[in-house]
């Protein structure tokens, strides 16, 4: 059930951030991420109620703790995702994002059986591949696209380790700290420096598919990292680009290279073996 929690959560993670960046090529990308974790938030309060939970102030703080380094990620891969192709920007950030927590997972005392640990390397390398040159171009002005994907995969991945100490029985509770740290963090900033961060009516839909997306994919994640490794629950997870690039393939027309095609295959064995 860990392998198929984490699988929903990366399809998720991955069709919210398409309808993420699309929206952030319309908009400012902090106001369509101040709508969207509007939107989320007010998901997890509708949801406190249904979804039994103990609240904890540990939990809270973990999951404000993540919320923060979620919503700069978030914020640099929209940012990134606006003024770079897709298929380059989400692979960047999606190995950087696993990366980070099996690190932390082996460190902690994650111990994956041979054919697992062959999974991990294969999910890395297949995310590395789905990247290799990119299914668009880089315009010599965008390598700063890269450099925001890799510091949104940063903190992505510090999301991810956050969210992993929260208890098994916190429920929503810990989504409930990142969400309200990430809108009091966008508000704050809003307010401050007096930065205008109305979404146009037209992108807001998009926006707020996007927050209900990543709030599922969250709570997808939550469930299970509380039934299986760091390590391997945070490489399935990671394996989130390859929706968002087979969208960009669809709806955008941004080519695929053999190259990717071979990641993509590496996945699917990755998810076999990391699955068993």
């Amino acid at each position: 059930m860990a392998a198929l929690f984490a699988l929903l959560s990366a399809a998720f993670y991955g069709v919210g951030d398409f309808c993420g960046g699309i929206a952030s090529r319309r908009a400012r990308a902090t106001a369509v991420v101040l709508w969207s974790h509007v939107v989320g938030l007010g998901l997890v309060v509708v949801s406190l109620p249904i979804v039994e939970g103990d609240l904890r102030g540990d939990d809270l703080a973990f999951g404000a703790i993540g919320g923060v380094a979620g919503v700069v990620g978030v914020v640099l891969l929209y940012q990134a995702l606006a003024i770079g192709p897709m298929s380059i920007v989400a692979p960047v950030t999606g190995l950087l994002a696993a990366a980070v927590p099996v690190a932390a997972g082996l460190a902690e005392g994650d111990r994956p059986s041979v054919a697992t640990g062959i999974g991990m390397v294969l999910a890395l390398a297949a995310i590395a591949l789905v990247s290799a040159e990119g299914g668009g171009s880089l315009r010599p002005s965008e390598p700063r696209a890269v450099v925001l994907a890799l510091g949104a995969g940063l903190g992505f991945g510090l999301f991810f380790v956050a969210l992993s100490y929260t208890a098994d029985g916190a429920g929503m509770w810990p989504l409930l700290g990142a969400r309200c740290a990430s809108v009091g963090l966008l508000g704050g900033l809003a307010l401050v420096r007096q930065v205008d961060h109305v979404v146009p009516s037209g992108t807001r839909l998009l926006a707020a598919v996007a927050g209900a997306l990543d709030i599922a994919a969250n709570l997808l994640y939550l469930l299970a990292v509380r039934r299986g490794l760091l390590s391997v629950v945070s490489v399935l997870t990671a394996l989130y680009p390859v929706s968002t690039v087979v969208l960009a393939r669809i709806v955008l027309g941004e080519r695929f290279l053999n190259v990717q095609r071979v990641g993509m295959g590496l996945a699917l064995v990755a998810t076999i073996l990391l699955s068993t």
